[in-house]
């Protein structure tokens, strides 16, 4: 694996500025390990609506020719590690109408991770995931949803979280190290971070997750029109 490919799915306004921050501090801990990186976010998800959910990319790769060539794409068809900032995603993702049902985690690689911020049991969050068709990986960093706004930001520390939880995710791309030099540096950093970055490095939990656990409901979907089979405009 020479690029590494990280989601963040979160609910538009409520948790942007918490998105914004993770993909950021993937980015800049990636140029503290000597690698390259960009963050974008998704195009159709502009404007954003209040609790709609979301999505931000965050691409780290071994060498300036390998990331611009992960970049020529719209939009990742396929991540590393999946980020979600609220549980209650878990049951799945209906960003637009008539987008259908999205499972959570429908681009994670096989054997990937999807990494979730909660306080529930493994068992009964796999009661609402989708199954999928590979074996994965899922991670939990034992915190609340964490909610604010455009204008305010809460410093529950679940930004750091994540990316000390995502240094023991893809060492061989982010280290621990670099992921405290990079908060260190951000306008929003400071040493009590850092600790807690280094704490859930230690804590994060795993599971492994076969292709015969999960929710086995089939996501509702829509069959969208052909171009010929719509009616003319007036």
């Amino acid at each position: 694996m020479s690029a590494l490919i990280c989601e963040v799915v979160y609910r538009g306004i409520f948790q942007k500025n918490l998105a914004a921050r993770i993909v950021r501090g993937i980015v800049l801990s990636a140029r503290k390990s000597e690698r390259w990186g960009i963050a974008f976010g998704r195009y159709g998800d502009s404007p954003q609506r209040n609790g709609i959910p979301a999505k931000d990319f965050a691409i780290v790769a071994d060498t300036k020719e390998e990331l611009e060539q992960n970049m020529a794409r719209y939009e990742p068809k396929h991540v590393d590690v999946t980020i979600c900032v609220d549980d209650t995603l878990s049951k799945g993702v209906e960003s637009w109408a008539w987008y259908g049902l999205q499972p959570i985690n429908r681009l994670t690689e096989p054997n990937g991770t999807l990494l979730m911020t909660s306080l529930q049991p493994f068992d009964a969050l796999l009661k609402d995931i989708h199954k999928k068709d590979a074996p994965y990986k899922l991670s939990l960093i034992r915190a609340k949803a964490s909610f604010s706004g455009l204008w305010v930001y809460k410093e529950d520390h679940t930004e750091v979280r994540i990316l000390g939880a995502l240094a023991k995710i893809a060492p061989s791309f982010l280290t621990l190290d670099a992921v405290a030099e990079a908060i260190k540096e951000m306008e929003w950093g400071s040493e009590l971070k850092v600790a807690s970055a280094r704490k859930a490095f230690d804590r994060i939990e795993t599971r492994a997750v076969k292709i015969t656990e999960g929710n086995s409901d089939v996501p509702f979907a829509f069959e969208m029109p052909k171009w010929w089979e719509m009616r003319e405009g007036v």
